[in-house]
């Protein structure tokens, strides 16, 4: 069967087939591993649609037709990391002079992207709340090229009306590019809200299990294909094909993986709200979240990240994330297990005296599928020792 068998399949179908047909050789039921640098070729410029693996790979392209399946798209490329695929996407599509409007609550690796490598090349970087409408609106100038929404955010969870933004630009040059590494493909598809592109990292939600880096950009326009085709081999950062297998892998269970995700996520979320050393938490499924409209309108859930700050300071929430055995003190996210860091010191230590600058008392949580109860005991015990000073300093 093709993959246009597939293309009318629900998610959960497309994401275990499209793309992933049997071996024609074998028959073997999982893609093969490609391990090869370089492919015969039966004359000067004669070949099977492989040349060298640099260009393309039978396994990254059985990955890429997964991508673009499960986000909707007509294209898909994928890149040895996140940041590689957002390389990708900004440098090659704007030239010196263009702007670029990013989230005032991004994931640093993209701002340290934007704004330390890409700024002394000649692209300006504004900074909003892209939450906000009329500031969206307002920051735009003749100049912007690229708006670059995360929604959720990291590590705020600001929940971004994709459509919304796509409406303000009807009229605009600038294309809407969301990076969609949050939520996964399963709770949410930006190209379906009118957005242009798709960034992920797939080493998150994508991968699902902490043993692969890799990102990929998703679209429909085949102008754009072509160049990014173009600069995705002259740049050459694209993944190997042992890692597009391990995504690929990690994409057929990402359905059930992210129902676990989302509904334990909610019900610690819930149980953070009621501690008293905990200041406030941060998650769109919870109702009073301000984005929570938002959300429940263009996702399906509300993911497994969940952020909150925690009284006492910054030596309070450094403790704490210290303290848990089930949340294990690690960068990253979108794993089964779960994860807990201090993003002021850890993952956005490179936006610090910036205006995307996180406050020293966040706590980020990934929150994995063991089972609930156990994720609940531990957070409350790590409260529990710090609680007393937490509530003390406050």
């Amino acid at each position: 069967m093709s993959d246009e068998t597939w293309r009318d399949s629900a998610f959960e179908t497309r994401a275990i087939h499209a793309g992933q047909e049997p071996d024609p050789t074998t028959g073997a039921v999982i893609t093969p591993i490609y391990q090869t640098s370089t492919f015969v070729q039966e004359a000067v410029g004669v070949h099977r649609g492989y040349e060298y693996a640099r260009t393309d790979n039978p396994t990254r392209t059985a990955l890429q037709t997964a991508l673009a399946s499960l986000e909707g798209g007509a294209w898909a490329l994928a890149y040895a990391s996140g940041l590689a695929a957002s390389q990708n996407l900004m440098q090659y599509l704007l030239r010196p002079g263009d702007r670029v409007l990013l989230s005032d609550d991004s994931y640093g690796g993209t701002y340290r992207l934007a704004v330390r490598v890409l700024e002394p090349w000649g692209l300006g970087v504004d900074l909003v709340d892209m939450a906000d409408l009329d500031a969206v609106r307002a920051a735009l100038r003749p100049e912007t090229k690229l708006v670059w929404v995360e929604t959720p955010t990291n590590p705020y969870l600001k929940v971004v009306d994709i459509r919304g933004v796509a409406d303000l630009l009807a009229d605009h040059p600038a294309r809407l590019v969301v990076d969609n590494t949050f939520a996964s493909p399963y709770l949410q598809q930006p190209l379906a809200h009118g957005a242009d592109f798709v960034v992920h990292s797939t080493t998150k939600y994508l991968g699902g299990h902490s043993d692969v880096v890799g990102g990929a950009i998703i679209g429909n326009d085949a102008a754009a294909a072509e160049t990014l085709k173009f600069h995705q081999n002259a740049a050459g950062a694209v993944p190997g094909p042992f890692d597009c297998w391990v995504t690929l892998r990690g994409i057929k269970t990402l359905a059930v993986r992210m129902e676990r995700h989302s509904a334990n996520a909610l019900a610690v979320a819930h149980f953070l709200g009621e501690q008293d050393a905990v200041a406030r938490v941060y998650y769109p499924g919870l109702p009073d979240h301000p984005n929570h409209a938002v959300a429940a309108r263009q996702m399906r859930a509300f993911s497994g990240m969940v952020s909150f700050t925690v009284r006492g300071g910054a030596e309070a929430a450094a403790d704490l994330v210290a303290r848990t055995r089930v949340f294990l003190l690690a960068e990253s996210l979108g794993g089964v297990e779960s994860l807990i860091e201090h993003p002021g010191r850890m993952t956005h230590a490179s936006v610090a005296g910036t205006g995307a600058e996180v406050e020293d008392t966040l706590v980020r949580l990934s929150v994995g599928i063991e089972h609930v109860d156990d994720q609940v005991a531990d957070l409350r015990q790590a409260l529990a020792a710090v609680a007393p000073a937490a509530l003390t300093a406050d």
